[in-house]
């Protein structure tokens, strides 16, 4: 057992590790300690204290073993203030994301201040046969560039995949959920002109439907475009 796994088994917590497994379906069980959130800022501080190459050790050995060890990969990603460390950190850890737990708690602050030189990742990563990866440049396009950034543009290309893979279908629906939010006139057309895939225009409506953020007659509206 290596050092950082040490420190994350200080805080198991076994009910909570069956809980999580039950949130995770992708991961077996075993792969699973069970840290609950709160704990990591207590973990960050303590391998804080580790000498340099341990920490850099457990960037570059990867696989990992378990769940919780990639969660600390994502949150020391997180944390990396300098943009082409953390874009070539990100890139290293990207195959081995494993679960839509780890990809969905990715938000580096220096990305999003660069968000316009990583597009071009985003593009690339969306592309991408591994489904995490995939998921990574759909989650992170909806994050930085539904608002003050948008251009129309930026629905084709997730509009145009196909996927046989449920945490990538999902991903799309989630993004032109939010983007029926954010970005109506411009999102209405791809619903409407059927541009998306059976599944993922259905689950998109529903998503809109639940939302507080849209309005009651869109949602009306919406229901009638139902495949």
């Amino acid at each position: 057992m290596t050092k950082i796994q040490k420190i994350l088994f200080d805080y198991q917590d076994e009910k909570y590790a069956d809980f999580s497994a039950k949130l995770v379906p992708t991961l077996p069980r075993e792969a699973f300690i069970g840290v609950r959130s709160p704990s990591y800022k207590l973990i960050l501080t303590r391998i804080k204290e580790l000498p340099a190459a341990e920490l850099q050790t457990f960037l570059q050995r990867l696989p990992h073993k378990y769940h919780e060890e990639n969660s600390l990969h994502i949150a020391l990603i997180n944390k990396i203030k300098n943009y082409d460390e953390c874009l070539a950190e990100l890139e290293h850890f990207l195959p081995y994301i494993n679960s839509w737990a780890i990809s969905d708690a990715l938000n580096p602050p220096v990305l999003k201040k660069n968000r316009q030189q990583l597009l071009p990742k985003l593009e690339q990563w969306m592309c991408d046969e591994a489904p995490f990866t995939k998921r990574v440049g759909l989650l992170l396009l909806m994050k930085y560039f539904l608002d003050e950034d948008f251009k129309a543009e930026y629905l084709e290309l997730p509009a145009k995949i196909r996927s046989e893979e449920y945490y990538v279908n999902m991903m799309i629906a989630w993004f032109f959920a939010e983007a029926l939010v954010k970005q109506w006139d411009a999102t209405i057309p791809f619903i409407q002109n059927k541009k998306l895939a059976f599944w993922t225009h259905n689950k998109a409506i529903q998503k809109a439907c639940e939302s507080f953020r849209v309005l009651p007659q869109r949602k009306e509206y919406l229901k009638t475009l139902k495949l």
